[in-house]
C-alpha cells in the first residue's frame, strides 16, 4: 500500500469506527471496496475487475457451507447481500462515473456480469439446500481451495493460465508467470480455518456479514495478521471505544509501522541483496554485509505492514493478534519461529503439525520420537514454504528450517538431559543466550538466500562466497 492509500483508509476507518447501527455493514462496504482499489495494476485488465469478484464469491460460497441452520435465514442476511452485489455492480458500472482512476479502467460488460451473477446465484442455492452440509462438500472445498492455492503459486502453471487466456482473446501470451491476486494467500488459509473447523465441529455460528468482514477485513487483507474467527468476530461485535489511550495506541502503531516500512525497510532496499548484487560482490565482507541488510529489510517491512494493520484495526475498534515479537533477538531456531508471523506459525501447527504428529503416535506400528519430530518439523516447514510460492528455493528454504529445527530440538534434549541439574553462574547463561542469538540470526539470514536468489543455483554459490569462496 502506498502512502496515500494508507492515509485514505485510516480516514475511513475513523469513520466506520465511529458508526453506531450499520457499523457491520459499512465496515463490509469498505473492505469488498478496497478489495478493488488495492488491487495491483496487471494484464489482462478485466483481472483487476475478476479476481477481487473472485474472492467476495468464494467468501459467500463457503459461508454457505459452513453456516449453522440458524445462522442462515435471509432476512438476516439480506442487508449483506445487498452490500456485496451493490459493491460488485458499482464498480462494474464505474465507466460511466468516470472514476477509472480509482477502479480498474477495463470492466467486463454488464451481461458477463449478470451471467456470472446467475451461475453463483444457482450454485448457491444448490449449497444452501444441502441439508447435512456433509463431510465431502466441506472435504471437497478444502481440495478445491488448495488447487486453487497450487495453480496461483506455480509459476509454470500460471503461465499456462495466461497463454490459454490470451489465445481464447485472439492477442499473443505475454510472457507473464505471476498472478497478483491481492490478499488470495491470507483470504484462503481464513477460509480453510473456518472450513476445517466446522468439519472438526467447533465453529461458532456467524451471520453473513460477520464472516465476510472477517475473510476481507481490509487492515489485514495484504499482509495479514491470519486472525481466528471466533476471535475477530468477538472484537467485531463489542469494539474498543476510540479514547485518548485508543488514540494514542492507533497511532503509535501505525506511526511505528510508517517509520518501519517507509524509512529503515526502504533504506535498506538500497543495499539488500540481490541477483546482480551476489554476483558482483567483491568481498566476502561486503556480501554478508549485503545479506544482513536483506535480513534486516524483510522484517521491517514485513513488520511493518503488521504494525499499519494493528493500527488501523484499532481505529475500527477492532485489536488485531501481533504477528512479530523481536524475532532476531531470539536464541534458538524454535523461539524464532514461535516469535516470526506468529499467526502463520500458529495456523500450521494446529492444522497440519498436531493432527500429524497425533496420527503419527497412534498409528499401528509408531515410529520412533526422533523420527516423528524430523518428518513433522521437515514437512511442515516445507509447507511454509510452498505457501510463498511452488518453487524449488522455497522447497529448499522449507528443507533448511525444517532441518535446522530438528537439530537444535535433539541439541535441547541432549544438553537437558546433562546440564539441567546444574545451576550456572549469570555470566555463563547471557553467554550463552548471547551465542545462540548470534547463531539463530545467522541461520535465518542464511535461509534467505533462497528468498533473495532465484535459483537453487545462485544461492548455493552465494553461500560459498560468504564461507570463503568468492
Amino acid at each position: 500500500m502506498s502512502l496515500f492509500e494508507i492515509a485514505a483508509l485510516a480516514c475511513i476507518a475513523v469513520v466506520v469506527g465511529w458508526l453506531g447501527k450499520g457499523r457491520n455493514l459499512a465496515l463490509l462496504a469498505v473492505s469488498a471496496l478496497a478489495l478493488y482499489w488495492l488491487q495491483p495494476d496487471q494484464e489482462p485488465v478485466n483481472l483487476m475487475f475478476w479476481l477481487p469478484t473472485l474472492t467476495l464469491t468464494l467468501t459467500v460460497l463457503s459461508w454457505l457451507i459452513t453456516a449453522k441452520p440458524e445462522s442462515r435465514g435471509w432476512k438476516e442476511n439480506r442487508a449483506a447481500v445487498t452490500v456485496l452485489l451493490g459493491v460488485i455492480v458499482f464498480v462494474d458500472l464505474n465507466r460511466f462515473f468516470q472514476f477509472e482512476w480509482f477502479f480498474p479502467v477495463e470492466t467486463p460488460r454488464v451481461q458477463w456480469i449478470a451471467l456470472a451473477f446467475l451461475f453463483a446465484f444457482g450454485l448457491s442455492l444448490i449449497l444452501a439446500r444441502l441439508e447435512k452440509r456433509n463431510r465431502f462438500v466441506l472435504t471437497l472445498a478444502v481440495i478445491g481451495l488448495i488447487g486453487l492455492f497450487l495453480l496461483i503459486k506455480t509459476p509454470s502453471a500460471t503461465m499456462g493460465l495466461f497463454d490459454m487466456m490470451a489465445t481464447l482473446r485472439g492477442k499473443e501470451a505475454g510472457g507473464q508467470s505471476a498472478l497478483a491476486w491481492l490478499g488470495f494467500s491470507y483470504v484462503a488459509f481464513r477460509l480453510m480455518h473456518t472450513i476445517l473447523d466446522r468439519l472438526a465441529g467447533r465453529l461458532p455460528s456467524v451471520s453473513l456479514a460477520e464472516y465476510a468482514n472477517y475473510v476481507i477485513f481490509f487492515p489485514a487483507i495484504t499482509a495479514g495478521p491470519i486472525d481466528r474467527l471466533e476471535r475477530f468476530v468477538s472484537g467485531l461485535n463489542a469494539p474498543l471505544r476510540l479514547d485518548a489511550d485508543g488514540w494514542l495506541d492507533a497511532g503509535q502503531r501505525i506511526f511505528i509501522g510508517l517509520f518501519k516500512k517507509f524509512v529503515i525497510a526502504d533504506a535498506l532496499a538500497w543495499i539488500a541483496l540481490n541477483e546482480s548484487f551476489a554476483r558482483d560482490a567483491q568481498s566476502v565482507g561486503w556480501l554478508w554485509t549485503l545479506l544482513y541488510a536483506y535480513s534486516l529489510r524483510i522484517y521491517f517491512d514485513f513488520s511493518g505492514y503488521t504494525d499499519i494493520a494493528i493500527g488501523l484495526g484499532r481505529l475500527l475498534g477492532i485489536r488485531l493478534p501481533e504477528n512479530f515479537d523481536s524475532p532476531y533477538l531470539k536464541p534458538n531456531l524454535a523461539q524464532f519461529w514461535n516469535s516470526w508471523h506468529i499467526t502463520l506459525t500458529q495456523w500450521f501447527r494446529s492444522y497440519f503439525f498436531n493432527p500429524l504428529a497425533r496420527a503419527l503416535r497412534s498409528a499401528s506400528k509408531p515410529v520412533s520420537p526422533w523420527m516423528l519430530i524430523l518428518f513433522s518439523q521437515v514437512t511442515t516447514m516445507v509447507l511454509i514454504g510452498l505457501w510463498h510460492g511452488v518453487t524449488m528455493n522455497y522447497i529448499l528454504w522449507g528443507l533448511w528450517h525444517g532441518c535446522g529445527l530438528f537439530i537444535q530440538n535433539r541439541w535441547s534434549e541432549f544438553a537437558r538431559a546433562r546440564y539441567s541439574q546444574r545451576a550456572l553462574p549469570v555470566s555463563l547463561q547471557r553467554g550463552i543466550q548471547f551465542v545462540g542469538t548470534f547463531l539463530t540470526f545467522n541461520f535465518v539470514s542464511l535461509g534467505w538466500l533462497f528468498f533473495a536468489l532465484p535459483t537453487p543455483e545462485s544461492a548455493w554459490s552465494a553461500m560459498l562466497k560468504l564461507a570463503g569462496g568468492l
